[in-house]
């Protein structure tokens, strides 16, 4: 009589009951207004508008950027001309409370340690989304995230997940990780993953070659354009929220992230491994 051979399980990530069972909104730092930040944004909001309906306390966002609204700006992000000249951060943030009634904040301050030593407590946020251009911003928010971990492990809104999103003129990745270890319940059906690696540790070459190649900047519209691919930031903000809809919503996740490449209509995901 043969034996049966053993199925592998399928590695998966269960969702720290914070964002399943919460009881009251759940934190989440957004860094970045820009061209990803302000679409990300949006993408939020909806998504709290959806948690809410279904009778969870959504979401409570502190939007960081330390930028001012250029005429350039409008190319990528929904600002009128009477906007240029204020914090992209305020205004984002003002649009979002009045059209769904939140009470969302705006730090118009850039996001590192000197914010963060003069302001104790943002850090703590149990969803930091990041939505940088700058392989030192990102890996400054690491050392952030890791650090306040450490130290309030099992305090409330302590940092949990980092979903970082990047792309180059055409493409991009959106990663979600953990922040140090979540607690996973026993299974016999699945490879129970209570820690997913951080983009800086796992990609870092990624992200500085990405950086390499896009440092060039300019601020006329038609050379803005040459740069970057107009839609490359939407294309991937909504994706990458869709993630954390996921986990709200299935408390699992297979898949902890993409690579997409609009040029060629192609988005490859990263799985749970």
């Amino acid at each position: 009589m043969k034996k049966k051979k053993n199925t592998p399980k399928i590695p998966v990530h269960i969702v720290d009951n914070e964002l399943l069972q919460p009881r009251n909104p759940v934190t989440v730092n957004l860094i970045g207004a820009g061209g990803t930040g302000s679409h990300v944004l949006t993408a939020l909001a909806r998504l709290n508008f959806m948690l809410n309906e279904l009778g969870h306390p959504g979401l409570s966002v502190r939007l960081f950027d330390d930028d001012l609204i250029e005429r350039n700006n409008r190319l990528r992000m929904l600002f009128t001309s009477e906007e240029t000249g204020f914090y992209k951060a305020a205004v984002l943030t003002d649009r979002i409370n009045r059209a769904f009634g939140t009470n969302w904040k705006a730090v118009t301050e850039r996001y590192n340690y000197e914010i963060i030593k003069a302001n104790p407590g943002l850090e703590m946020a149990t969803i930091t989304i990041t939505c940088v251009d700058s392989v030192e911003a990102r890996f400054q928010v690491a050392h952030i995230l890791k650090d306040s971990r450490e130290h309030s492990a099992h305090v409330r809104n302590s940092p949990r997940y980092w979903l970082d999103f990047g792309n180059s003129s055409s493409s991009g990745q959106v990663i979600i990780a953990t922040v140090g270890e979540i607690k996973q319940p026993e299974s016999q059906k699945f490879a129970l993953r209570g820690s997913l690696p951080m983009v800086t540790d796992e990609f870092p070459d990624l992200l500085k070659a990405g950086e390499q190649k896009d440092r060039k900047h300019n601020c006329s519209t038609a050379a803005a354009l040459e740069e970057q691919d107009l839609f490359v930031n939407a294309s991937i903000a909504y994706p990458g929220v869709e993630i954390l809809k996921k986990m709200f919503r299935e408390g699992m996740l297979f898949e902890r992230g993409f690579f997409y490449n609009l040029k060629e209509y192609k988005m490859q995901p990263l799985k749970v491994a």
